[in-house]
């Protein structure tokens, strides 16, 4: 008998602390107008990238200058 009070007042405790926690704060919303960005493949190795941080020329694209200058001398 004794253990089944210890055992109510300690739930009540539990509940009691729990229901005393402040709520946990709102998660962010994601973004939705963020666009996904436009990749491209490097002419020389292939490597996917953005097309942000790619290196642009008249005949091709390129993940660095290093590639750019095997391929047009």
């Amino acid at each position: 008998m004794k253990f089944l009070i210890v055992l109510l007042v300690v739930a009540f405790g539990v509940w009691l602390w729990r229901s005393r926690r402040p709520a946990p704060p709102p998660a962010k919303p994601r973004a939705r107008n963020a666009l996904p960005a436009e990749m491209v493949r490097c002419a020389a190795c292939g490597l996917h990238l953005p097309l942000a941080d790619a290196e642009r020329s008249p005949r091709g694209v390129y993940c660095s200058k290093e590639h750019r200058r095997q391929i047009e001398g």
